[in-house]
């Protein structure tokens, strides 16, 4: 196998789609991303197990609100967590889709340089760790808000399916 297939078969394991880390022509976004490819609203797309709850900013939902009985207290708690991590979410998911530009044309090349290809998807994982423990640490800030009774049921609102239809 030659080098170029193993780095693309990297790409393709880590990202979940095809070369560089893109959908292949007509199969929509990668998923848990946006109809415009771009990567999940921070509680969205959960490490490691660590469940935020269903997509979007669930803590506004008025109807998720009455079934958690979430306090005023609570929500503001947890909007003012989302606040506090958001931009650093946005800062280390720029750093990330930044990382996966520059080996793109590394790859390109007709004989990549091994070294500059290899260091570069080492910049990719790690930047892509860090996207992960921010965002794991914001949605465990979440929990902290929540009492159990709250974050069991919080789960199991994860495998309902959206009341709009989307997923």
């Amino acid at each position: 196998m030659t080098f170029r297939w193993l780095a693309l078969l990297f790409l393709s394991t880590v990202a979940g789609f095809g070369a560089y880390g893109q959908p292949p022509p007509g199969a929509g976004p990668r998923p848990g991303w946006d109809q415009d490819g771009r990567p999940p609203m921070p509680g969205q797309h959960p490490p490691f197990g660590i469940r935020g709850g269903p997509p979007g900013k669930w803590w506004t939902d008025p109807e998720l609100i009455q079934r958690l009985g979430l306090t005023e207290d609570q929500q503001k708690r947890i909007e003012d967590l989302f606040q506090k991590n958001r931009l650093k979410l946005i800062d280390l998911s720029a750093a990330l889709e930044k990382e996966e530009a520059i080996l793109e044309p590394l790859l390109a090349e007709s004989h990549p340089d091994e070294s500059k290809v290899l260091g570069q998807i080492d910049r990719i994982a790690q930047a892509r760790a860090e996207l992960e423990k921010a965002n794991a640490r914001m949605l465990l800030g979440f929990r902290g808000v929540l009492t159990q009774q709250q974050w069991s049921k919080l789960q199991s609102e994860e495998s309902r399916p959206p009341r709009d239809g989307r997923r």
